[in-house]
């Protein structure tokens, strides 16, 4: 009967769904459709464990018991490795136990980074400014006997802007040009070699560059000691950086850009000075003061190639002549209480110039960048 097709067919008491399991599942299917989620630890369990484990730690510390001779903080960092991996195997399976226990590795190893560099930091600002004044930036360590406070780094730093400088005049142009040359027309043996040398410069220890140019210039009535052959030697040690750095800025410029302008007619000289070098610029830059950070810190080639002074020489052709690393290096040497002191506000002060220096490069090359349209 037609109207026989609109009776329902009752529901006996073993097919009825028990009560609310319909508004149950609407909920969990809402949440995880996929029905992909398995079960996970509570937010606070890590914090937990780790709480666990430094408390371990400490315990070790008062204790003085040792765990396989490993430090108290090395046995609370394995024990939380282990405890939060055995828990997540057991709560959320080997795949989640896995990820954390990378993560946590990853996190981990970022820390060991960054706490030896915070703490030089720290311990160097906090040492340094203790002897920074208007009279320590200004005064020359001439007459200042070493047991006495007083003198200062104006000599050391007059020495570091002038051999830095000597040094950036040198090396940027042959670095960027020697890239330049290998990234655009370089092929063939005579490119393979110039990278070679690149590569093998690199690697050189500083005091070799140092030895090189006092045995070749020196030694032989060339040049004598100062800061023109200071800056010499760091020249040697900035070129391979700069070229290397330039090289891989000059690789990544998009080679539609070269095309487009090549086929409108441009001469390629021009395509590299107005479209290439523009497009690269904040890597070069950025490349230039890594070098000028290495170098404005080495000791060892300065050491034989200018010495110390303990007065100004503007001169840099003429005469032993400070700078910043081989004043902290001499009154290191001297040992008394007064004169670390002051080594810690040179090494202070070394850091703060290449910071002064790396930051307006930075705004430089933001200035010179191309412009987005």
């Amino acid at each position: 009967m037609p109207g026989d097709l609109h009776q329902s067919t009752p529901v006996t008491s073993s097919e009825a769904p028990p009560p609310n399991a319909g508004g149950r599942r609407h909920r969990d299917d809402a949440a995880d459709p996929l029905h992909l989620t398995g079960n996970r630890l509570p937010r606070w369990a890590p914090w937990t464990i780790a709480a666990g484990a430094i408390g371990l730690g400490l315990l070790v510390q008062v204790t003085g018991v040792t765990v396989i001779g490993l430090a108290p903080g090395f046995v609370a960092a394995f024990a939380f490795l282990i405890v939060q991996t055995a828990a997540s195997w057991t709560v959320e399976g080997r795949r989640h136990a896995t990820d954390r226990l990378a993560t946590t590795l990853i996190y981990t190893t970022f820390v060991v980074a960054l706490v030896p560099l915070l703490w030089i930091l720290i311990t160097v600002i906090a040492k340094g400014l203790s002897v920074f004044s208007p009279e320590f930036f200004t005064s020359t360590m001439r007459n200042v006997n070493p047991r006495a406070e007083g003198g200062g780094i104006a000599h050391a730093f007059l020495g570091t802007l002038e051999q830095v400088g000597i040094a950036a005049l040198i090396a940027v142009p042959i670095g960027v040009l020697a890239a330049i040359y290998l990234v655009e027309f370089g092929k063939g043996k005579f490119a393979y070699w110039i990278s070679f040398f690149v590569d093998v410069m690199t690697g050189i220890p500083s005091i070799v560059a140092g030895l090189f140019i006092y045995t070749a210039l020196i030694l032989t009535g060339v040049l004598e000691q100062s800061g023109l052959a200071a800056g010499l030697a760091l020249a040697i040690l900035m070129l391979p950086v700069i070229v290397r750095a330039t090289e891989e800025m000059l690789r990544i410029v998009p080679n539609e850009l070269r095309e487009g302008a090549l086929a409108l007619g441009v001469p390629k000289w021009k395509v590299i000075l107005r479209i290439v070098i523009p497009t690269a610029i904040s890597g070069i830059i950025t490349g230039v003061m890594l070098a000028v950070a290495r170098v404005a810190g080495e000791t060892a080639p300065l050491l034989l190639v200018t010495f110390l002074a303990q007065d100004m020489n503007p001169n840099p052709v003429s005469g032993s002549q400070a700078s910043l690393p081989t004043f902290v290096w001499d009154q290191i040497s001297r040992g008394t209480p007064a004169s670390v002191d002051r080594a810690w506000g040179g090494a202070l002060a070394l850091i703060l110039f290449v910071l002064v220096m790396y930051a307006g490069a930075r705004i430089i090359a933001k200035i010179y960048a191309p412009k987005a349209r």
